[in-house]
């Protein structure tokens, strides 16, 4: 070893090479455990009337922006809004999850939302990012390793 050498330096330059390549699959598997627990607890928080709100909940990955980067959004399946969706006597059309999350006026009084959407996030989470955490260094681990 020469003078100036530090004692490992060129396995770390090798890993960092490699994590510079880490694969979006690792992006897209934190993400997804992160909201996976959010969904959960959404489900476990949402308003039961038919059932039909809970069953429609599902997680959409948003398009990749960058690369290294995954969003999962959890939200109402927008494959139910024949259920989902409805029609007052008068005609007047309103969506379900959104009257749940938010509110709703009848005969000029107004009702507070459930917000369990916000809250599946707010109530979770330090829960959700030690998942993401811990997701992406198992991947991660598995690179260096492999």
């Amino acid at each position: 070893m020469r003078r100036g050498d530090i004692e490992g330096l060129r396995q770390l330059e090798r890993d960092m090479r490699r994590l510079g390549q880490v694969p979006q699959k690792v992006a897209t598997k934190a993400a997804r455990a992160g909201a996976a627990i959010a969904r959960k607890a959404a489900k476990a928080n949402a308003p039961v009337d038919t059932g039909q709100l809970k069953k429609s909940l599902i997680m959409k990955a948003e398009r990749k922006v960058k690369p290294g980067k995954k969003v999962f959004g959890v939200m109402p399946s927008p494959h139910m809004n024949d259920v989902l969706v409805k029609i007052s006597k008068r005609g007047k059309r309103s969506y379900y999850p959104a009257s749940q999350e938010y509110g709703w006026t009848t005969n000029g009084h107004y009702t507070p939302g459930y917000r369990y959407l916000r809250h599946a996030i707010e109530n979770n989470d330090d829960k959700i990012e030690k998942a993401v955490i811990e997701t992406a260094g198992k991947e991660i681990d598995k690179i260096l390793r492999g």
